[in-house]
This record gives C-alpha cells, sequence and structure tokens, in this order.
C-alpha cells in the first residue's frame, strides 16, 4: 500500500503574483532568515491531510464532489499582511483575505466530509496565503516594521473556480507540489 503526503488548494491567480512578489522582496531586504513559498507553489490550503493512502484518494475525491455542487465560484479579496502566531513570535508571514464568509463555508462543509471518513476536524480554520517561514529572530523588528508598512496592503481580487487535490514531496530544496484531481465549482 503506497501512501502520499496530500492537501486540498486553491491555486493563486497568475495576475496577483508579480504584486505578491514585489511584497517578498521588501520583506527580503531585511536580511532576516525567512524561507519564502516559491510564486509557482502559492495557494490557499483547505485542508491538509498529510500522509495518505493512495487507495483513498477516491473517497476524498468523492467527498469533495459532494460538497462542492452546492458552491459556486466567488471572489475573494487579498488584503493585509500579519504573522502566526503574532508579531512578537514571527513564525509564518502571510497574507489575508477581506472577507471570506464563503470560504469558510466550503472549508467547513468539506472539514464535516473528511470528518466523516476519520480525518481530524481542523482545530481553528484561519483562510490565508503563506508567503514564508521565519527560521530565526534575527532582524525581527525590520521584519515586524515590514508587517506594519503592509498591514493593510490590498492585494488584488481573484475568483476561486477551483479545487485542487495536491501531492506534496518534499525535497531539501523545498516541496514539489503535484496536482492529482482539480475539481470545478
Amino acid at each position: 500500500m503506497s501512501q502520499i503526503r496530500a492537501f486540498l488548494a486553491i491555486d493563486l491567480d497568475d495576475d496577483l503574483k508579480p504584486k505578491i512578489n514585489k511584497i517578498i522582496r521588501e520583506f527580503k531586504k531585511t536580511n532576516a532568515n525567512i524561507k519564502y513559498v516559491d510564486l509557482q507553489n502559492l495557494h490557499f490550503t483547505l485542508k491538509f491531510f498529510g500522509d495518505i493512502d493512495t487507495e483513498g484518494i477516491d473517497l476524498i475525491a468523492e467527498k469533495i464532489e459532494k460538497v462542492i455542487k452546492d458552491f459556486d465560484s466567488f471572489n475573494i479579496k487579498i488584503k493585509g499582511c500579519g504573522a502566526f502566531p503574532n508579531t512578537n513570535r514571527i513564525k509564518v508571514i502571510w497574507l489575508g483575505l477581506d472577507e471570506d464568509k464563503i470560504l469558510k463555508e466550503l472549508h467547513d462543509n468539506l472539514d464535516k466530509e473528511f470528518n466523516s471518513i476519520g480525518f481530524d476536524l481542523d482545530k481553528k480554520f484561519s483562510s490565508h496565503l503563506t508567503i514564508g517561514r521565519m527560521r530565526s529572530a534575527k532582524a525581527k523588528d525590520k521584519v515586524k516594521n515590514t508587517l506594519d508598512l503592509y498591514d493593510g496592503i490590498d492585494v488584488g481580487t481573484m475568483e476561486v473556480k477551483t479545487v485542487t487535490l495536491k501531492r506534496s514531496t518534499l525535497t531539501p530544496s523545498g516541496p514539489i507540489y503535484e496536482d492529482l484531481i482539480e475539481f470545478r465549482l
């Protein structure tokens, strides 16, 4: 029985990537020890499954199909920049959403279905786009200043038309994502 590391995601529209790249370049100027997400890997995670048996992919796909039939495509507005767990202990640098009611509803409905086949419910869903992970406290004050600078940044709006089940292969140079199944809303 073979296993893969998998997650369900919404890919970022290509036309928003130049603006996000500009924000990343500002963080790079801080010389902080941050591992940035490659632009082609930017996504909103709806569910991280971890290691799953490949035989379970069909069952996961059935649950996704069951939920998304109740959803039409919708817009999300990427706005604001922040850090997890907070700006005093920065681990993850993210871009947020202005209004994510439909996205949260989609997540919650999917999460219930995934729970019915043995996956744990997510403790707290926070819709965000991870742009980097801070590896040490080096230049933390400069990073905080940059976070303040982009606190209310309006990146733009994109239409969510698909969700994608992805495989993640971890490598020393970073993860490699492979689309397994794309589901249209």
